[in-house]
């Protein structure tokens, strides 16, 4: 039967070729059997798993032995290993976390296959795979333990190749991951295999036939990168690739940005003054943001209207006394001029803030030029390097072209920003293909009627901040209190004592930064 060779590079092609189930990785075909583990023996077995039923079992396989790995703690053990090849600190750093015997043995045979896994014959790479064989299966030699041994290989094998080309294409420059990502993919083409007929871009593809998918010219074409595949359809180590780049690159990440790289998602209470940032730092809350609507509402002034800069720099300058990480909130940062903005920023940082929330939301109810906030991240990371950017998106907030909301984060993150910040947003679908296609952390707006701070974590959503929540409770117990005692109804708040309010003022001296 003829087979047929497809060639897609349009961006919306192959994102539908990537979520088409029918559609499976491609491997070179070779026969070889357990008897004699080879390079050949290896991508067979593993192809066996490229279709139907069993390449969904592959995948629920990788996906398990996935889920044991957390990336924070591979970023922070493969910046902490021993210096070496990148490739062989990836793969040492996978398998030592993933239980395997000799880390480093592994680790040096890995790389030798990876060089001929994917085409190519190698006598020594086929020895490697005898070797990695009987170290991850010493007892029987049943099919079901080559099989999972086979995969864990192969788990190994495309690990090392992606994760490495990676670090090699952001190496030598600040180039944050995600630009990478777009303009020099690890992967520039993939190759697909239709497993059963299918229909991709009005072009039938029949059982057999092959597809080839130009990522390196569809990601010129549109800023959210392809090359971990597409919704629904991501790769299951996309997080995992990620982090250990970025701890091989080892840039520079200040106590605040680490924050966001924890199991349990960073919880952010917003506060409005000194005093109700002091005490929710005394109760343990690792970093305070500010509320734009406490600090203009507390001045007489709309929130969002660019009204209060040198409110909010006086209040930064405040909380710089005290010993907590805070980060401010800024509008759109009260200008339309990066430059401007950037300098507030300085101020910003010099007071002691770890960070700003930059807002492409306009006080008309429109959203900024896209251009125009990339700008402002791009000038605000380039005068303050330290300075954590959480890049704001209000298409959900102003309920206004959301079809943009991927588009938007992806150009902010690639411009420098270091989070993505989509308040409004709560459904759990939406969200999850968010952080499946975004390199930096996401942050949610927590809502009382939205997913719980559990459900967030499960989604991958890495920071939650309460907004404005709490300084509209302070008023509604306010409110609710002095009406009781002027009604002469009982009051059931527990207040504190004068004295413990009082023991909250700023320390003298200048801004106190945590490092």
């Amino acid at each position: 039967m003829t087979q047929t060779m497809h060639e897609f590079d349009r961006y919306e092609d192959i994102s539908a070729a990537l979520a088409d189930p029918a559609l499976v990785p491609e491997l070179p075909a070779a026969d070889g059997g357990p008897a004699g583990a080879s390079v050949a023996w290896l991508r067979a077995t593993v192809a066996r798993f490229s279709s139907g039923e069993s390449h969904r079992r592959r995948r629920a396989l990788v996906e398990a032995e996935l889920a044991r790995l957390e990336p924070a703690t591979l970023r922070r053990a493969v910046a902490a290993g021993p210096e070496g090849e990148a490739r062989v600190r990836v793969v040492r750093t996978l398998a030592e976390a993933l239980g395997m015997p000799d880390p480093g043995a592994v680790a040096e045979a890995v790389t030798v296959v990876a060089g001929a896994y994917f085409g190519g014959a190698d006598a020594t790479a086929d020895e490697a795979v005898t070797w990695l064989v009987a170290q991850l299966v010493p007892g029987p030699t049943t099919r079901a333990a080559l099989e999972a041994a086979a995969n864990r290989i192969g788990l190994l094998v495309q690990a090392c190749a992606a994760t490495a080309a990676l670090v090699e294409a952001a190496a030598g420059s600040d180039v944050p991951l995600a630009r990478a990502l777009r303009e020099v993919p690890p992967v520039a083409a993939m190759r697909r295999v239709a497993a059963r007929a299918t229909r991709v871009a009005g072009r039938e593809i029949a059982e057999g036939d092959t597809v080839l998918l130009d990522v390196a010219t569809a990601n010129r074409a549109h800023p959210v990168p392809l090359t971990f595949g597409a919704p629904p359809r991501v790769c299951p180590g996309r997080a995992h690739a990620l982090a250990m780049a970025d701890g091989l690159l080892q840039r520079p990440r200040s106590a605040f940005a680490r924050l966001h790289d924890q199991v349990t998602p960073l919880l952010l209470p917003n506060a409005w003054d000194y005093a109700s940032a002091a005490i929710l730092a005394a109760q343990g809350f690792q970093a305070i943001g500010t509320t734009s609507l406490g600090v203009a509402a507390a001045a007489g002034l709309q929130d969002g209207a660019a009204a209060t800069a040198e409110e909010t720099l006086a209040l930064a300058r405040r909380l710089g006394q005290g010993s907590f990480l805070f980060t401010v909130d800024i509008e759109g940062g009260f200008s339309d001029d990066p430059e401007e903005v950037a300098e507030l920023a300085r101020r910003l940082y010099d007071a002691g803030a770890a960070g700003v929330n930059l807002e492409d939301g306009r006080s008309d109810g429109t959203l900024a030029p896209v251009g125009l906030h990339a700008a402002k991240i791009a000038a605000v990371k380039a005068a303050v390097p330290a300075l954590f950017v959480n890049a704001r998106t209000d298409t959900y907030w102003l309920g206004c072209r959301r079809e943009e909301t991927g588009t938007r984060l992806a150009v902010y993150e690639q411009a420098g920003a270091d989070g993505a910040f989509v308040p409004g947003l709560s459904d759990p679908d939406r969200i999850a293909a968010l952080t499946a296609t975004l390199t930096v952390p996401l942050n949610i707006l927590y809502t009382p009627t939205g997913p719980t701070i559990t459900d967030l974590a499960a989604l991958g959503v890495r920071r939650i901040s309460l907004g404005s929540l709490l300084y509209r409770s302070a008023l509604a117990a306010a409110v609710n209190t002095a009406r009781a005692i002027r009604d002469g109804l009982p009051t059931e708040l527990a207040t504190l004592s004068y004295a413990e309010v009082q023991a909250l003022g700023a320390p003298a001296g200048g801004p106190r930064r945590s490092m």
